[in-house]
């Protein structure tokens, strides 16, 4: 797979603050690649260095194979800040505006309505819009064109849950497309359900880079009880596969193995033990927990 964008030692700092601090990472082509982190984290400052908004202090970055340019800038579609249009006009006569300031054709404008869900409320004015329909309305406008990378920023941000859910259905609708997506964020649920890859940052530096469920990979553990979880917990730390031990509460034992167990020779093991186990279930630690590990939060 090709790389859309490669980032190489980005630095930028503001004053006593480091936004960011030598970030180096590679986004492959027809990816959905979240930029995850607190707000902070340098996030906003990384999108607005790839888009030119921003100079860096140091490092370099390549769009699409080459060193960036107004011609590789002209197929990247950007949404960095919050909606902002004209209120008392329609949906489609904003696009119109928007599309003369993007130097696009206006007849593209019906294809990105489509795409966006909004064909239908096109001729209502803005301010009838909902949140979530106000978001999709300026994913659209970065769509004119139809540019092969989307660079959004923090494209779920202050929506109610159904508005979330319409930008997802979108951003999922697009990937589907082909094209490729580039979002920061820092709903960590968000980026698990659309993203493909995942580069988390903490105070401008890069913790980890990769496919989602390797960066963000989390452990099954199993948990067991008994009559007598004292013996039991002296018990399962000889077993062969054993990685670590913690107390869940009720006497219910959290334990992790360096190797897939299989629950029913566990579950002889134990009574090889002279331990009869009333509890025995297999769980799969929280994306929440895994992300917290690799922050060290």
């Amino acid at each position: 797979m090709s790389t859309i964008l490669s980032v190489q030692n980005i630095s930028k700092r503001y004053g006593a603050v480091q936004a960011l601090s030598a970030v180096s990472f590679d986004i492959p082509a027809g990816s959905v690649f979240g930029i995850l982190g607190p707000n902070g984290s340098g996030k906003t400052t990384l999108l607005g260095i790839v888009t030119d908004v921003l100079k860096a202090d140091g490092g370099s970055f390549t769009l699409m194979g080459a060193l960036p340019s107004a011609v590789q800038r002209r197929q990247i579609g950007t949404l960095l800040e919050t909606p902002n249009f004209y209120h008392y006009l329609s949906g489609y006569r904003n696009l119109q505006i928007v599309a003369n300031i993007k130097q696009q054709s206006e007849s593209d404008i019906p294809r990105v309505l489509e795409l966006a869900g909004l064909t239908a409320r096109q001729h209502s004015a803005f301010k009838t819009y909902s949140l979530g329909m106000k978001q999709r309305l300026a994913i659209a406008g970065a769509m004119l064109g139809d540019p092969q990378v989307l660079i959004l920023d923090e494209p779920a941000n202050g929506l109610d849950p159904v508005g979330i859910a319409e930008v997802r259905n979108l951003i999922r609708k697009l990937a589907q497309s082909g094209k490729t997506i580039i979002m920061a964020s820092h709903l960590l649920d968000e980026v698990e359900k659309v993203c493909t890859h995942v580069a988390i940052l903490r105070r401008g530096e890069l913790l980890g880079s990769g496919a989602v469920n390797v960066v963000l990979a989390r452990d099954n553990f199993i948990e067991i009880g008994s009559a007598d979880s004292k013996a039991l917990a002296q018990a399962i730390q000889h077993h062969p596969a054993f990685v670590q031990l913690l107390p869940s509460g009720d006497g219910v034992l959290q334990v992790t193995f360096n190797d897939k167990v299989d629950p029913a020779t566990l579950n002889n093991w134990c009574a090889q033990q002279g331990i009869w186990l009333s509890h025995l279930q297999t769980s799969r630690k929280s994306l929440e927990t895994a992300f917290l590990e690799l922050t060290n939060n």
